[in-house]
């Protein structure tokens, strides 16, 4: 039998404590599990059962061989996901030469999902496996969870392709349409226990798929998804199900009972071994978001402006940012970091963790708290896409920084942070970052610093066309000139202020900006009179700068690690790093 590649989950052994079972009761259960379809334990249970056949003299079947190979596959995760596509591949031949084509398409399938390039060539490759699964059911020679599994395969590659087709909107509506004659093909021999598990999976699917367009459809989608589940006897939870659902509910408001679903996945997932820890703390981050209440996609208060607060998002009660979720949001964030570092098959899961804790504790004005947790995010190994979570852990860290009066310290972060936006070619968040950096030096003593800083994020703000932004920041500007170089200085920085409102006011922007704009206009107007008297540095342009989760592109029918279908990165069933699911 092959061995599983080193970084697979390590292999069942069993309450024998080493000693010699009998070969025979453990082939029948490694071959229940593998029948159960995707069975997390399969692989170990295989293992045992070949390694006590061999002390008895004895030797495995092709047959059972290759069921062997399909359950270490779908075992393979983190550093040993590249050696799922060969283990299937060798899987799908010894089916073939047992007889068990049904199997051996499944086989074929999955290799073709778990190769390096899924694309249109993989979609095609698993069209044609879906025709012949069908033409197999025909002859009587594949059974209806083998044919349902094949074509749910190939509805799972098209769903992930569905943002870069040219019509984005009518591909989901044709892949929906698919998956619900493939429901409709299976429901009738939903008795067979077999048969509800790619039944389950495909309503969860086509949850997904119609979340974006129809969410009281996808909520009936999900919510018969995991009914299905439940119904088959499969003995480990839905998660995928459950974070599909509890993202859907969140997005159409129903923020009590998406919290209720995840406590329940949670609650039920503590007594069953067989949830994995990644899939433990990805439950928890998704509990954690939706008691913490809603962010805008952007990182600026959604009511734009200083946000009626002072414009960087803080409660002047307390100094310290407005976020719910009390105590709850910390031990289900300082859980899931634990679960993270312990699964280690996903590192993003545990940057993801680190970072919400981190907010989480600077929300409560725990400055050193945060700042510890943000500094492990710095310090861990830089991979690629790892770049906006190293923006947002350097501006919390700045923040935070400013809290404990550091304002050297909170200036380098926020420089660095605005640097690295920059090379993403993010210049509106390099320029709310170098506004940041900018009032950190000022508030550092450092003026020349900090007028240069200033006129960085203006140069920035024009660039993309915000002269609102740009104005504000040449008035912080103006303080800092005065400072450093005299009154007469500043006011040449607040007439070039003030015109780039007035050009901002000419462009006729949304009512809302140009209120804003006259406002500005208001206040230069103001300093200029008073040949910018001294005072505070006003700071009410960015504020407290919260970049969008990491890990998250633009994407209307992707789904992030929290369950959220829109705007979201590469779904977590198939991103790198993850377990290949069995059937989806």
């Amino acid at each position: 039998m092959t061995s599983p590649p080193s970084d697979a989950r390590p292999y069942d052994r069993g309450r024998g404590g080493g000693e010699p079972e009998d070969p025979h009761a453990l082939l029948d259960r490694a071959r229940r599990l593998s029948a159960a379809g995707g069975h997390p334990a399969a692989g170990g249970a295989w293992e045992r059962a070949a390694t006590a056949l061999r002390r008895a003299g004895g030797a495995i079947t092709p047959a059972d061989h290759a069921d062997a190979l399909d359950a270490t596959a779908l075992d393979c995760r983190g550093g040993a996901r590249p050696a799922a596509e060969t283990l299937f591949s060798h899987a799908a031949e010894l089916h073939e030469r047992s007889g068990q084509l049904g199997k051996a398409l499944i086989s074929r399938a999955r290799a073709l999902v778990a190769g390096p390039e899924p694309g249109v060539t993989v979609c095609a490759g698993l069209a044609e496996l879906g025709e012949r699964a069908a033409g197999l059911h025909a002859a009587g020679r594949a059974t209806v969870a083998q044919t349902a599994t094949v074509l749910l395969l190939r509805c799972r590659a098209r769903a992930d392709l569905l943002d870069t087709t040219p019509d984005p909107a009518a591909e989901a509506a044709a892949l929906g349409g698919d998956l619900a004659r493939l429901v409709a093909f299976a429901l009738p021999h939903r008795a067979d226990p077999a048969v509800l598990g790619p039944l389950s999976d495909s309503r969860a699917l086509l949850g997904r798929v119609t979340a974006p367009d129809d969410p009281p459809s996808a909520l009936a989608h999900l919510r018969a998804a995991v009914a299905d589940h439940g119904a088959s006897g499969r003995p480990w939870p839905p998660t995928e199900a459950e974070l599909l659902l509890a993202g859907v509910l969140r997005a159409t408001g129903a923020r009590t009972e998406a919290a209720t679903v995840l406590r329940t996945a949670v609650g039920s997932g503590e007594e069953n071994t067989l949830l994995r820890a990644a899939d433990r703390a990805r439950l928890r981050l998704a509990l954690a978001r939706t008691l913490e209440g809603p962010e805008t996609s952007d990182g600026l208060d959604p009511r734009g402006g200083d946000g009626g607060n002072g414009g960087d998002g803080l409660d002047r009660g307390h100094g310290r940012p407005r976020r719910p979720g009390g105590e709850e949001v910390v031990s289900l964030l300082t859980e899931a970091v634990r679960l993270s570092d312990r699964s280690g098959e996903d590192p993003r899961i545990g940057v993801l963790a680190r970072l919400r804790l981190g907010s989480a504790h600077a929300a409560r004005g725990r400055w050193q708290e945060a700042a510890a947790v943000l500094e492990q995010v710095l310090a861990g190994p830089a991979r690629d896409g790892d770049e906006a979570a190293r923006v947002r852990a350097r501006a919390w860290l700045a923040f935070c920084a400013l809290r404990l009066g550091e304002p050297e310290r909170a200036a380098r972060q926020y420089a660095l942070a605005a640097a690295e936006a920059r090379l993403r070619a993010d210049s509106r968040h390099g320029a709310a970052l170098s506004h940041r950096a900018a009032h950190a030096l000022g508030t550092a003593g450092a003026p020349e610093k900090s007028a240069r800083a200033y006129e960085r994020a203006a140069d920035l703000w024009r660039s993309v066309g915000d002269h609102g932004a740009a104005a504000r920041s040449l008035r912080a500007r103006a303080r800092q000139v005065r400072t450093a170089w005299g009154a007469a200085r500043a006011e040449v920085i607040l007439e070039e202020a003030l015109r780039e409102a007035q050009r901002g006011l000419r462009g006729v922007p949304a009512p809302a900006e140009r209120e804003r704009l006259r406002a500005e206009l208001v206040r230069i107007r103001e300093e200029l009179t008073d040949l910018v008297a001294p005072g505070a540095d006003d700071d009410t342009g960015p504020g407290l700068w919260l970049p969008p989760d990491p890990y998250e592109v633009a994407g209307r029918y992707q789904v992030n690690v929290y369950g959220d279908v829109g705007g979201a990165g590469p779904p977590a069933a198939t991103a790198p790093g993850t377990r290949v699911q069995g059937c989806v």
